[in-house]
C-alpha cells in the first residue's frame, strides 16, 4: 500500500481533518504502543499500520 492511499484511508475513515490528529495522538497497543506517525517513522508499511488501525478500531471489512 503507498502511502498516499492510506492517508486518503485515513480522511475516508476519520475526516480529513481529524485523521492527522487521531494519527498524532491516539497510541495503540496494535502498533506497539506507538501512534501512527511514531510507527510509519520506526519503519512499519503503511499496510501495517492501516490492519493496526483497522484492528483497534474495528472497522468494518468494506471499510478496509
Amino acid at each position: 500500500m503507498r502511502l498516499t492511499v492510506f492517508w486518503q484511508r485515513m480522511a475516508d475513515y476519520f475526516g480529513e481533518t481529524y485523521a492527522d490528529s487521531f494519527a498524532r495522538d491516539h497510541v495503540m497497543s496494535e502498533l506497539g504502543g506507538r501512534t501512527v506517525h511514531q510507527a510509519l517513522d520506526a519503519g512499519w508499511s503503511a499496510k501495517e499500520v492501516w490492519r493496526g488501525v483497522c484492528t483497534a478500531l474495528d472497522i468494518p471489512q468494506d471499510k478496509r
